[in-house]
């Protein structure tokens, strides 16, 4: 419950036109919530489209329990 309507704050290495230099898959969105004192694990993560690529905003879904999900929004921002 605490997950509902979170939104985490990615910050990657990218390009002058947004394209990532790799990209953001389930495992480093699992790390950046257990850096928020959320117990994810990466498995829990589900990314129907895959990694993403670009910078933005995404919507996820992250499977807690067989019966429980939690929509989360992560935004990807350019590394400073």
């Amino acid at each position: 419950a605490k997950l509902e309507g979170f939104v985490l704050q990615l910050a990657q290495k990218a390009g002058v036109d947004g394209r990532l230099f790799g990209s953001v898959g389930n495992a480093d969105i699992a790390e950046g919530l257990q850096a928020q004192g959320h117990e994810v694990s990466k498995a829990e993560v589900r990314l129907p489209e895959g990694p993403f690529k670009m910078i933005g905003e995404y919507d996820v879904t992250v499977a807690l329990h067989t019966d429980v999900t939690v929509d989360i929004k992560v935004v990807v921002t350019p590394e400073q």
